[in-house]
């Protein structure tokens, strides 16, 4: 009997959306199952708070489905600064890279309710209430997906002991286009600039040890705010609440497949169904969208004769894949691994890397273009 899809992909965040709109651009028929998001906020807010770190290639992927957001919703980060526990610093230049900007930090609701807008007018996706049968079934729901299960997928998770807390802060003083880190007794704060050029709004996410962030979040907003503007080191001058606070756990994954067949039907993993990685360096949904961009490219290259599901197929994607995420996942562990350490020893090796890193020159900007996705 022919199947009314060749792809169903369950999970309607911006990895599943962003993966419908290019197959659907191939003129494969995509149903596209929008279940409850299953994303990483445990004490979700009204309002949401998220902000991610978008490359130049996930840049150009959104910008070729005319996703882009606007530049006050799309802030360009002109440098970044990068300071240790004990004197080390690293500081990124767009100037100095000759790039028109390292990132930019995007605001989340915006760019979903652009991916919505853009499914809602496309004539081969089909939104669904319920899975449907289809060639190939693509599970893009996040690092809590319950469909791994249903298709009996191995992952595999280690859980840090940190919980990272995000929210959205009004500065005194403007951001000036700079993203910033601090590396202070095993946590780590960043400050991502929103509200375009002129803005002074940040977004934050500091990653916590588990038995600070229930104080953390229990804390009325100017307690907050004094303990930020202490761990900020004034950077920004008085800072204030203009947001909930949100919180979730922190953990590395992977699943060990990340495509293949059980009981007969076809499926592939994306985005943090497939892995999660820590979020100090702003990598997860690049690490995403370049799963969908690699899945759609595979299948515009098939050859005629293979179904969308063919075996084949989904270990191209797989090999594809592995080996970038592997990396990152590995170096973000490592750095983690590394400032959670306690003792003189540490703090000074660490802080003597900084510094010694800040200096490298070509390799310094070598490990700066892979993170921008060049």
């Amino acid at each position: 009997m022919t199947q009314a899809y060749d792809i169903c992909i369950r999970g309607g965040g911006i990895v599943g959306r962003t993966l419908a709109l290019l197959l659907a651009r191939e003129r494969l028929r995509v149903g596209l199952v929008l279940q409850p998001p299953s994303g990483p906020i445990s004490n979700a807010p009204v309002t949401d708070v998220r902000a991610y770190a978008l490359n130049s290639r996930s840049r150009a992927l959104l910008e070729s489905l005319r996703c882009w957001p606007d530049a006050r919703h799309a802030t360009e980060v002109l440098g970044m600064q990068v300071k240790g526990d004990d004197g080390g610093e690293v500081n990124f230049s767009a100037a100095e890279l000759k790039v028109p900007g390292l990132t930019w930090i995007v605001d989340v609701p915006v760019l979903e309710s652009q991916l919505a807008d853009a499914v809602r007018f496309q004539p081969q996706i089909e939104l669904l209430d319920a899975p449907q049968p289809a060639a190939l079934t693509v599970i893009c729901e996040g690092k809590a997906s319950s469909t791994r299960a249903e298709f009996d997928i191995d992952f595999n998770v280690t859980r840090y002991p940190q919980r990272a807390i995000a929210a959205r802060l009004n500065c005194e003083r403007a951001h000036e286009q700079i993203a910033r880190q601090w590396f202070a007794q095993g946590e780590i704060l960043a400050f991502l600039p929103l509200d375009g050029p002129q803005g002074n709004s940040v977004a934050i996410v500091w990653s916590v040890k588990e038995e600070n962030a229930q104080s953390l979040l229990a804390d009325e907003p100017a307690a907050f705010c004094q303990k930020l503007e202490a761990a900020s080191e004034g950077c920004l001058g008085r800072l204030s609440l203009s947001s909930e606070r949100a919180a979730w756990p922190l953990q590395m994954a992977r699943a060990e497949r990340w495509g293949g067949t059980h009981a007969g039907k076809a499926w592939a993993l994306a985005g943090d169904a497939a892995h999660n990685v820590h979020p100090l360096a702003g990598q997860g949904l690049n690490l995403g969208l370049a799963d969908v961009a690699a899945l759609a490219k595979i299948l515009h290259e098939r050859e005629y004769w293979r179904s969308a599901g063919d075996e084949k197929l989904l270990r191209r994607y797989e090999r594809s894949r592995k080996a970038e995420v592997a990396t990152m996942g590995a170096t973000m562990d490592g750095l983690q691994q590394l400032f959670w350490q306690r003792g003189a020893p540490w703090q000074a090796a660490r802080n003597w890397g900084m510094n010694g890193f800040d200096q490298s020159g070509p390799f310094k900007q070598w490990v700066a273009r892979q993170a921008m996705g060049f």
